[in-house]
């Protein structure tokens, strides 16, 4: 139960993280559509995605904001949220998400 409620507590943390960062992204770089978040993917060079907010609730995506966090902290070097991971493997993964 502890468990859990700590799970709970940290993903609201990164949630209200990932909010801060989308509207700052959104100022910079143009408007973002309600319902969905900025994120950077890629190696070497970044490219943006918007996905639905809905993702933050499912456990592999978790997976890659934990990554993020690690590599990052909340200061993401491009303003916007920057998930360390290639790009084709973030596209196969929202795809899945997407079919859910």
């Amino acid at each position: 139960m502890v468990i859990r409620v700590v799970g709970i507590m940290r993903a609201k943390q990164i949630l209200h993280q990932l909010k801060l960062f989308a509207n700052q992204a959104s100022s910079i770089t143009g408007s973002v559509p309600k319902g969905y978040c900025t994120v950077y993917v890629g190696e070497s060079q970044k490219k943006r995605f918007l996905i639905p907010i809905s993702f933050l609730n499912e456990p592999s995506f978790l997976e890659l904001l934990n990554k993020a966090k690690e590599e990052f902290g909340f200061n993401h070097p491009i303003g916007g949220l920057t998930i360390p991971c290639k790009e084709d493997m973030f596209i196969d993964l929202t795809a899945r998400l997407s079919g859910l």
